[in-house]
């Protein structure tokens, strides 16, 4: 099979959305997952009229009537039992938050009223029913306050436990296998001879799956091809979903594409018209699980999974895409026949665009400078020379 573009890469990618299910999870573990049920009000918001300042709480009408100085009758703090008051020259002193009785409709601060020998008085002019905050107005019992598929945040927890959400439904995670291969890589904590590196793939690829409050498992196969089938088979009934690294180009070993055929999982593509990033190969078990063999070098396997991985992930989760430009502020120049990801430093300039500077780097194995830059700038194949002020679209992960 010829090599394929990054467009029909992404459309064989996204023909194989996943739905994993849902399940409840406790309110205070559910931060950052995928929120699979509306929230609605248990009861109208708010859900009494009260008072949004310090004062005291009279019944309009005594003041139309000619009354400025009121008798306290009683002090209410928030959570009481709301006081009343039986005659018109009655105020209740009332607190922030704190739910007015329906003998009660207008509340005035403290600051424009003066109080001595238990009487309250004040000269400002005043306005029916002000400084309340009325039962309801924020929304009323059964009213969505929170919609289904988005990422769980902090102020959604708040709404949640506000009223008593404490179960919440939550789109469940794939199971995902991150496998590192190749003879050459050893341990992080171990030294490596002049001729080997140390594996940094994996834990690249599952912390930026924490994000997304997946757990993944760490793996790493040598390049023996008997052991790559045999671990295949036994994680693609295992996992819903494996991430590889290495191993897919056209080397004597490079075991994978071969391994994948024999373990029976499909080939859906192998390498794209894309620098870095070429030889990724795709395929899909008879169990329908997935498989992802990005090319072992440190920038590929990262382009490749916020190029594609990615957004298959939030397709399948339901979280809301969000496709993002920028405006290109250096000239670069790429006279090759594949689509470029240029590594670019992301910036907001006055006008409120994003803007993209392009960094120098020696290739898909120089991973130094992704410490120092924000995101791929996708260059359309057709072009070879990209100039100052066009816009593209860019795929993020540090900004």
């Amino acid at each position: 099979m010829e090599m394929i573009s990054v467009q029909q890469a992404e459309e064989i990618i996204l023909s194989q959305i996943k739905n994993f299910g849902t399940e409840e999870v406790f309110y205070e573990n559910a931060l950052g997952r995928i929120l699979a049920e509306n929230i609605t009000a248990d009861s109208d918001l708010p859900p009494f009229d009260r008072s949004t300042v310090d004062g005291i709480a009279i019944h309009f009408n005594s003041y139309e009537n000619g009354y400025h100085t009121y008798k306290i009758k009683a002090v209410q703090a928030a959570g009481e039992v709301p006081a009343s008051i039986d005659t018109e020259d009655e105020c209740i002193e009332i607190m922030t938050g704190a739910a007015l009785d329906s003998s009660v409709d207008t509340v005035i601060r403290y600051e424009d009223i003066s109080i001595n020998n238990n009487l309250a008085s004040f000269t400002i002019p005043i306005k029916k029913g002000q400084n309340i905050h009325l039962k309801g107005k924020d929304k009323k019992a059964g009213e969505i306050l929170v919609k289904a598929n988005q990422v769980i945040t902090s102020s959604i927890l708040g709404i949640a436990a506000s009223v008593g959400k404490t179960l919440l439904t939550v789109k469940k995670l794939p199971r995902v296998a991150v496998i590192s291969t190749g003879d050459e890589m050893v341990s992080p904590e171990d030294y490596p001879t002049p001729f080997q590196l140390r594996r940094s793939n994996g834990i690249t690829i599952k912390s930026v799956l924490e994000k997304y409050k997946i757990s993944a498992d760490l793996l790493h196969w040598n390049d023996d091809f008997q052991l790559i089938k045999n671990e295949l088979s036994r994680c693609i009934e295992t996992y819903d979903i494996l991430l590889m690294s290495g191993g897919v180009s056209m080397g004597k070993f490079d075991y994978l594409p071969k391994a994948c055929e024999e373990a029976g999982i499909e080939k859906l593509f192998h390498k794209i018209k894309q620098r870095p990033g070429k030889p990724f190969w795709f395929g899909k078990s008879r169990n329908e699980k997935l498989v992802f063999a990005f090319p072992g070098n440190p920038v590929s396997v990262f382009m490749c999974l916020h190029r594609y991985f990615i957004p298959w992930l939030e397709r399948s989760l339901e979280i809301p895409e969000t496709v993002q430009y920028a405006v290109l502020q250096n000239d670069l120049d790429f006279p090759f026949p594949l689509q470029y990801f240029a590594q670019v430093k992301l910036n907001m300039n006055p006008s409120g665009q994003i803007i993209a500077e392009s960094v120098n780097t020696n290739g898909s194995g120089d991973f130094s400078h992704l410490a120092e830059t924000d995101a791929f700038i996708e260059l359309p194949l057709e072009k070879t020379e990209f100039r100052k002020g066009e816009v593209y679209k860019v795929w993020k992960y540090n900004f």
